[in-house]
């Protein structure tokens, strides 16, 4: 339908542009025609003449008429003024004949072509018929039909040939431009497609290009997101070259893979740093398509680029996620372990000696407690600064959780040696920055670090293995007395596995029932027996026993004390159960962990443990060490409070070894107190020692608590204990720990 509207406006314009050429020329010609037609009398030429312009005249007048009406009228003029020229002037005149039908078929189309085409072959015919025409044929016989069929057949072939090649010109001038809209509609919605969409369009043409070098290339078209995204106008970028946003932090690799792959004229991709009009960066995705004409001769590139800023930014997030610490922004335990790894596989062609060091903060979390979160995330991000600012570029300084960072110093040197002394140096500045106070929020505040150091490569070891080594010796730095450094041994090692072992083993005895329990009476100054210690056993198999102060320990750190704890105070009343099913009802004392009475249910254990074994509260005495007494006083003191409303009872254990104020005494329901063992070894021949146990008696007796002092091992030591009122004594000077049977036979023993 476009085309045919087309090609019917081209009509339209040749017939005005027709109608104002002959009504120009006829009155050029027609004025002079008609005056010598006029002077010769001729005056049928002269009223042809003036006819024929007065009705082209009409013609250009009436615009508003139909089309086709006013060619039609056109080509009746053309038809009378030919037609009356064959009569006045003769057979030469055929000649404006012939204009009728190749106007129809140039002005309305094939059909009326044909149609005028017979007409006027008619219409030549039969005037040659006409005796006022004279058609003369040479050679022909004196025959008027003849002659005038020879005349029109003629006429037909000539006007047939030109009308026929009009008329077919014209379709197939109809069927170019019946696909030439399509494709210009196709265009046109390509165009508009490009121009409007979201993806940054560029198309460059080929300027020239070599064998060996990349082709130059000419925007010539960008689209509307192109000038959104860059802050270019079309007009700015019309010339340049399809790379001309790059800039000095674009990867110079990509560029110079795109330029090679151009090179060879092969379509690329790259995600690339762009800059827009204002210089700022921003990131795309680019394609890059080269094209070619029928000859496979490279004219066109088109890119299509699309920001990618925001994927970008969250493949950061997720790189910074999964590689760095969130609080200090340090490289986390998965990059410092990535590094590592690379360290260990650069080794054997390095030939240089690196350091690892695991630094945890001392009595970090007596800060974090009593400060708060806040204060000492503060104190951890202000750390990871200063180690941050004592490494160089190779070295990574990581976070890998609590307090504690881990330091790699790579290449340090060639021999073991050397690298020690340089770590050494290394951690003694790191122990110094972390030993000057921190200001937080106008305060400040103290901290020490205690720092383990390995060296690497070792044969046969991986990044985990290293990692273990310096905690261990950061361990060794702790028990040490903190704030100090200390190297990995091979002995350290050792150690740890026997622990790990130990532990191990601790918790398959508990499962197995394989630990029990001893029992270490007390007796006054009478001889008396007044209670009795319930003391835990790690039997071996081939008769020897784990120690307490190795098993104990072990138990606190891997958190099985609790467990253990539970244990032993069923196990009590288990044991008072015993002695009072035997007549031989004692108060036992057992001890229990700062880890288990802080549980929220050890009330309801201590109940469940007395109600199982039918054990009345009273026979039974919680022994609890004085740093329980620190943390948690309120806690405590209500735990307590609401224990001793069943009639439980509560002693101090090695009082006098730990917290320095005495508040808590008068303050707690406690029963008694018992004096450490290392105090009544120095008595009474040290005088400081005999003091201390004389003021702990003395004060003792006026707040109205009970003492039993621990470790009497001499005659000495318990007259001198005697002496001073001490209300129990415990050692090895009356009885060693024994098995409860034991026990009830030595009581019965006693009564003999």
């Amino acid at each position: 339908m476009a085309a045919s509207n087309d090609l019917a406006h081209w009509r339209g314009q040749i017939f005005t542009r027709l109608l104002q050429a002959v009504l120009l020329l006829g009155v050029a010609t027609a004025i002079p025609s008609a005056l010598l037609a006029a002077r010769e009398a001729i005056w049928s030429i002269v009223a042809l003449d003036l006819l024929a312009i007065g009705w082209i005249g009409a013609i250009w007048h009436w615009r508003a008429m139909p089309y086709h009406w006013r060619v039609w009228q056109f080509l009746i003029v053309a038809y009378l003024v030919g037609v009356g020229l064959l009569l006045k002037i003769g057979p030469v005149s055929q000649i404006y004949m012939m204009l009728m039908p190749v106007l129809a078929a140039l002005l309305l189309g094939m059909r009326p072509a044909l149609s005028t085409l017979a007409l006027t072959s008619l219409t030549i015919f039969l005037l040659g018929l006409h005796p006022d025409v004279a058609l003369h044929v040479q050679g022909v016989p004196d025959s008027p039909v003849l002659r005038a069929l020879i005349v029109a057949l003629n006429f037909l072939f000539i006007a047939a040939v030109l009308t026929l090649s009009c008329a077919f010109l014209l379709r197939h001038l109809e069927r170019s431009s019946q696909a030439l809209s399509q494709l210009n509609a196709d265009l046109r919605l390509t165009a508009t497609a490009l121009a409007r969409l979201n993806d940054m369009v560029m198309i460059a043409e080929v300027a020239d290009a070599t064998a060996d070098a990349t082709p130059a290339t000419r925007i010539i078209f960008v689209n509307d997101a192109f000038e959104r995204s860059s802050g270019y106008a079309r007009a700015e970028v019309m010339g340049r070259s399809l790379l001309f946003q790059q800039g000095p932090a674009t990867d110079a690799g990509e560029l110079a893979r795109i330029a090679a792959a151009m090179a060879r004229a092969q379509p690329a991709r790259a995600e690339l740093l762009n800059y827009d009009k204002a210089g700022k960066a921003y990131w795309v995705e680019a394609e890059l398509v080269p094209f070619t004409d029928a000859d496979g001769r490279q004219t066109h590139w088109v890119a299509v680029e699309r920001e990618i800023d925001e994927r970008k930014k969250s493949e950061a997030d997720i790189h910074r996620l999964a590689f760095y610490d969130v609080l200090t922004g340090l490289p986390n335990r998965r990059l410092l372990m990535d590094r590592i790894g690379h360290l260990l596989a650069a080794a054997p062609r390095d030939q240089s000696i690196s350091a690892l060091m695991f630094i945890d903060l001392d009595h970090f979390k007596h800060i974090n407690d009593a400060r708060g979160h806040a204060t000492g995330d503060a104190l951890l991000r202000l750390a990871g600064e200063r180690l941050a600012q004592l490494m160089r570029k190779a070295d990574t300084v990581a976070r890998i959780g609590g307090d504690e960072f881990v330091v790699l110093l790579a290449h340090l040197a060639n021999d073991l040696d050397s690298a020690a002394r340089a770590a050494a140096q290394v951690a003694e500045k790191i122990r110094a920055a972390i030993a000057r106070d921190f200001e937080i929020g106008a305060q400040s505040y103290h901290c020490s670090a205690s720092i383990g150091v390995t060296l690497l490569p070792k044969m046969e070891q991986q990044a985990h293995d290293l990692l273990r080594e310096a905690d261990i010796a950061m361990y060794r730095a702790k028990a040490e007395g903190r704030n100090g450094i200390a190297f990995f041994e091979a002995a350290m090692q050792a150690g740890v596995e026997r622990r790990l072992t130990l532990e191990r083993a601790l918790a398959r005895a508990l499962d197995d029932g394989a630990l029990c329990m001893h029992v270490q009476p007390q007796l006054d100054r009478h001889g008396r027996v007044t209670g009795a210690e319930l003391l835990m056993r790690w039997p071996q198999a081939d008769g020897s026993h784990i120690a307490p102060g190795v098993f104990i320990p072990i138990a606190e750190e891997s958190g099985l004390i609790v467990r253990l704890g539970h244990w032993a105070l069923r196990e009590a009343c288990r044991a008072a159960r015993v002695l009072a099913q035997a007549g031989q009802p004692v108060a036992l004392s057992v001890n229990v962990s700062p880890a288990q009475f802080r549980q929220p249910d050890f009330a309801s254990r201590v109940q469940a443990a007395l109600a199982e074994h039918g054990t009345p509260a009273g026979a039974l005495i919680l022994e609890l060490t004085e740093g329980l007494l620190i943390d948690q006083r309120d806690a405590s003191l209500a735990r307590m409070r609401a224990l001793a409303e069943l009639g439980i009872r509560f002693s101090i254990d090695d009082f006098g070894t730990g917290y320095s104020s005495l508040a808590y005494l008068t303050s707690m329901p406690l029963y008694e107190l018992k004096i450490d063992k290392r105090f009544i070894d120095d008595t009474p021949h040290d005088a400081r020692g005999t003091a201390i146990v004389q003021a702990i008696l003395a004060m003792a007796r006026h707040l109205g608590l009970r003492v039993v002092a621990e470790g009497v091992e001499t005659q000495e030591q318990a007259d001198f204990l005697i002496a001073h009122d001490c209300d129990g004594l415990q050692g090895y000077l009356y009885a060693r720990p024994m098995p409860l049977p034991d026990f009830l036979t030595w009581l019965a023993g006693r009564q003999a």
